[in-house]
């Protein structure tokens, strides 16, 4: 088995919905599914002998629910797959990757995945791509990101993206070598960077602020970025 391959257990007592997340599975060759349970005490056994990376778990089913499975289980990765928008707080109590609404979308489906690959730690595609909301967005595309209340907005190819997610969530989802947090309401595309002395100037012109006690930090990760980029990189290689 690659070291790349994700197992995973589809949980949910309808066949035709274990049958469309086999579909939709299928245009993603890094998820062999193992196992597809009908019920909770199924599950429960499933992930038990089998230990999956990941579960795709509906809520509503015969015996156990899904918040039973949870309580019994050591548990992988969960993507909830339901019915029903009511249950979307107790899922993410249990620190769910995921929450799904039947019927799920190739997009949404994806995205959920990406969420899923990123909490592994494994899959090359969550390296370049990120789940912004609904959408998914490829990092290099990213020029920055600015707070907004309880919000985030995510500057990408030449459009804007409002997600509820804070600034440090963000953060510890992109890459350290490639971005860099200049003020507690933004983060940086090192590569977006045309100069940079008591603020970061985009190649687009949009200027970002830079607090006093992160100066040092930006400098230095602009530093490392000129080293390992090419010499035609127009970054200035640190803060005057």
């Amino acid at each position: 088995m690659s070291d790349h391959r994700i197992l995973a257990v589809i949980a949910d007592d309808e066949p035709i919905a274990r049958r469309g997340i086999r579909q939709l599975l299928a245009a993603h060759a890094d998820v062999e599914v193992a196992a597809e349970a009908r019920n909770g005490r199924e599950t429960v056994q499933f992930v038990r002998t089998l230990k999956p990376d990941l579960l795709f778990l509906d809520i509503e089913m015969p015996g156990l629910d899904g918040f039973d499975v949870v309580a019994r289980v050591q548990t992988p990765a969960i993507i909830f797959v339901t019915a029903y928008d009511s249950f979307a707080v107790g899922a993410f109590d249990v620190d769910a990757v995921d929450y799904l609404l039947k019927p799920v979308s190739e997009q949404r489906f994806a995205s959920a995945l990406i969420r899923a690959r990123a909490r592994l730690g494994r899959g090359r595609q969550a390296a370049h791509r990120i789940a912004i909301g609904d959408a998914i967005v490829d990092v290099h595309d990213i020029t920055c990101i600015e707070a907004a209340d309880y919000y985030a907005i995510v500057h990408h190819g030449g459009k804007c993206a409002l997600v509820r997610e804070s600034l440090d969530s963000l953060e510890a989802r992109l890459a350290s070598n490639a971005f860099v947090r200049t003020h507690r309401g933004f983060i940086v595309n090192l590569a977006a960077v045309a100069a940079a002395s008591h603020a970061i100037v985009l190649h687009d012109g949009t200027r970002i602020p830079i607090s006093r006690r992160r100066r040092a930090r930006v400098s230095a990760a602009l530093r490392r970025f000129v080293v390992s980029a090419s010499s035609a990189c127009p970054v200035e290689p640190a803060l005057r």
